[in-house]
């Protein structure tokens, strides 16, 4: 029995309008494209930027929130005098809120003892100030980590061995004693004289410079490793035989292949050096010129038991911070990961 070529057109016509559906399907995706879409679906990974997303933007509306609240991180910036608002006659607590009386809508965590001022704008500021010292100090070293590492693998000899071995070097020295050597060292040089707000700045550069100098090596390593493997690569060769400069092949050939690993890295970067941040200035080597969590947790620390909430304010806020900041890397982790199945 034959066919028509009325009959033969609409099954030319039906195959192809099934053929393109089809063709759609088989549009290829990106390595990133296919990490964003793991991300998406991941709640946890929703969950915590949501939570790193709120915590940032509370720190960067921190002189917004503190203005249209009339509350104020520092005793010298009070709209009111602490014999106002403190109980100087017995332990210098509030007069109204926590920890011996309710809800104060006007200051919702609290007055600080002995001085008068605002916990909730104190660990606004000082949220920013920890977001600020390890996001410069993370970008500082990722940019560190990630040129040296391309030069040591690439390179071939003593360059190699002069890198890893300052790299090993640096590894092996206690981070904690090197802080504590070098702070006072940096503030010294820089915060001469009487000036407070000159030596709140050279606090503040000292303690960048000092998370900066001990958090370049792992990802140094790591960079290295991936490019031994890549400068073998059938690219890379075409590149050097056609006679490309080192420094295109580095960053125009080697680098792009390396976007996942830096992105990893600065996923989990960023919560160790804002727990090392709070750390030293707990410890009393970090900054005193700027609000601080860790400087408020020491201001906190002998008030655990008669004012509570004084101290698991910013303990609370660090705890959150981290937890987010670490979870949400290891989902970016697991996402730019080519063998998860997930």
């Amino acid at each position: 029995m034959g066919i028509s070529a009325t009959e033969l057109g609409e099954v030319e016509v039906q195959t192809g309008a099934d053929q393109e559906p089809e063709g759609k399907k088989l549009a290829g995706r990106s390595p990133t494209q296919i990490a964003l879409d793991r991300l998406r679906r991941d709640r946890m990974a929703v969950i915590c930027t949501v939570i790193t997303a709120l915590l940032i933007l509370a720190a960067l509306l921190a002189p917004v929130i503190s203005n249209i609240m009339n509350i104020y991180p520092t005793a010298d910036k009070l709209p009111y005098e602490p014999f106002d608002v403190l109980d100087f006659s017995g332990n210098q607590m509030p007069l109204h809120g926590p920890p011996d009386h309710g809800f104060w809508a006007a200051h919702p965590l609290g007055l600080a003892p002995a001085t008068g001022v605002d916990n909730l704008s104190r660990l606004l500021y000082g949220l920013r100030t920890d977001l600020l010292i390890a996001s410069v100090a993370t970008v500082l070293s990722i940019v560190t980590g990630v040129v040296l590492g391309l030069v040591a693998g690439f390179s071939r000899g003593w360059l190699d061995r002069i890198i890893m071995f300052v790299t090993d070097l640096f590894l092996s020295f206690p981070f904690l004693l090197g802080a504590l050597a070098m702070a006072p060292i940096i503030v010294e040089r820089f915060g001469k004289g009487d000036n407070l707000g000159r030596l709140a700045k050279a606090q503040l550069i000292a303690l960048i410079i000092i998370l900066t100098i001990f958090g370049w090596m792992g990802l140094c390593r790591l960079i290295r490793g991936q490019v031994l493997s890549l400068r073998e690569r059938e690219f890379v060769q075409a590149a050097q035989v056609m006679g490309v400069p080192t420094r295109r092949i580095l960053f125009k050939e080697l680098l792009p292949n390396l976007v996942a690993p830096i992105v990893v890295a600065t996923s989990l970067a960023l919560p160790g050096l804002v727990t090392a941040e709070a750390g030293l200035s707990f410890l009393g080597i970090g900054i005193t010129g700027y609000p601080s969590l860790g400087q408020t947790i020491a201001d906190a620390q002998i008030y655990w038991q008669t004012y509570p909430l004084y101290l698991w304010a910013p303990v609370m806020t660090i705890t959150i911070l981290v937890v987010a900041l670490n979870l949400l890397g290891d989902s970016i982790r697991d996402a730019f990961d080519p063998r998860t199945r997930r």
